[in-house]
């Protein structure tokens, strides 16, 4: 068993070793290749997972435009709850940057897991409490913040990830065209803002 993803639910909560012996039963090793989707626009999310090695983007498209909405690596959980809890097509697609190691919970298996391990109920409200607050600060930025503003929370937010980003999924996070990008950075560089 993956030691990253043991030490991630130890985290969220008290995993007895019986647990701990019973978690092959419900996660599953997956690897995807750059631009390779973990879930694709207009599907049914029907599984969950934990980034061993990589980095994922989750996107939406807008008026024919990839917008990108957020970033996520190792020792990360990825989904997109809203569609697997209610069984609805996604509006949204998670897709691989780089070659990704993920460990994936069907929908089925994370109720089963919730079910069995003591403390399942509480690791789920704990991963969906740290997705919803990613999204909301997200949302709020993009509302209050200008270009310049988005920028510094990005480099903030993901500064140890964001040499494997490139430029224009940068430029698409901040709601900026990459020639813009080019532009804020330059003055972020001078002390201009």
């Amino acid at each position: 068993m993956n030691q990253q993803l043991v030490a991630s639910i130890r985290y969220l909560i008290r995993l007895s070793e019986e647990e701990e012996q019973m978690l092959p039963d419900f996660v599953k090793r997956v690897t995807l290749k750059k631009n390779e989707y973990f879930l694709q626009e207009g599907k049914v999310a029907t599984r969950v997972a934990f980034i061993e090695q990589g980095l994922v983007r989750y996107l939406t498209n807008h008026n024919g435009e990839e917008v990108t909405f957020y970033f996520s690596s190792e020792n990360e959980w990825v989904g997109l709850h809203e569609s697997m809890l209610t069984r609805t097509p996604s509006t949204k697609s998670i897709i691989a940057v780089e070659p990704t190691i993920l460990w994936t919970i069907s929908a089925e298996d994370l109720q089963r897991l919730y079910d069995t391990f003591r403390e399942g109920d509480r690791m789920g409200r704990l991963i969906i409490e740290d997705v919803f607050i990613r999204s909301a600060k997200q949302i709020t930025s993009l509302y209050t913040g200008t270009p310049e503003q988005r920028y510094h929370e990005f480099f903030e937010m993901f500064q140890a990830i964001q040499h494997r980003i490139p430029q224009y999924m940068i430029a698409s996070y901040i709601g900026v065209k990459p020639q813009s990008l080019s532009r804020i950075r330059k003055r972020m560089a001078k002390g201009i803002n």
